[in-house]
């Protein structure tokens, strides 16, 4: 599917200013996709249908999770969790997403993972970084984009998101520290 044929799609899901989140992402992730030498396309779908659940309805989301066998872990979670790996299966479903690649890139970008490929990492990042986002902290965040290498990106990024949670009082889903412990050791900061 096309870009402006999967925007358009996008439109009717969402309020007009996720709609523009929608693009920032997208136009982030291409850029941040060509600056790390990963497929441009693959990061444009991604990003464009990363988030066609977001206003999905909960209880709709809450089944969807439990029929479909996703991680049960998500219903011990706040929601918000829950619109990217009901995504990744709407981008399967109703889109025909058949990459891998691609559905994990919308599946984890709320969350990260252990072992997370370079289009996942870019999501996660684009997502957060976006032109439009405003809130402490972004400023450095996109300013790491353009130096740092994707992985310590991710670990900025990652690390910002945890410690946010953490200053709200709530509880960090998992995967997110297992995400930023594989990215640390992976740096070679922690011996074992």
């Amino acid at each position: 599917m096309e870009r402006s044929n999967l925007l358009l799609a996008m439109k009717d899901r969402m309020p007009e200013k996720r709609y523009i989140h929608t693009i920032g992402v997208t136009d982030t992730a291409i850029a941040l996709a060509e600056r790390f030498g990963s497929d441009p396309k693959k990061a444009e779908i991604a990003a464009i249908l990363h988030d066609s659940c977001k206003y999905a309805d909960r209880d709709w989301m809450e089944k969807k999770i439990i029929k479909k066998k996703m991680n049960p872990t998500l219903l011990k979670y706040h929601h918000e969790l829950w619109h990217a790996p009901v995504g990744a299966y709407v981008a399967k479903k109703e889109f025909d997403v058949r990459d891998q690649d691609i559905l994990n890139a919308i599946r984890f970008h709320t969350t990260g993972r252990k072992a997370m490929s370079d289009l996942e990492k870019i999501i996660y990042i684009a997502d957060m970084i976006e032109p439009n986002r405003r809130y402490p902290g972004v400023a450095d965040l996109r300013a790491a984009a353009k130096v740092d290498d994707l992985n310590e990106v991710m670990i900025r990024c990652v690390r910002h998101s945890i410690t946010f949670l953490i200053s709200k009082n709530q509880p960090v889903y998992p995967d997110s520290f297992k995400c930023y412990n594989d990215l640390m050791l992976k740096r070679g900061q922690v011996k074992e």
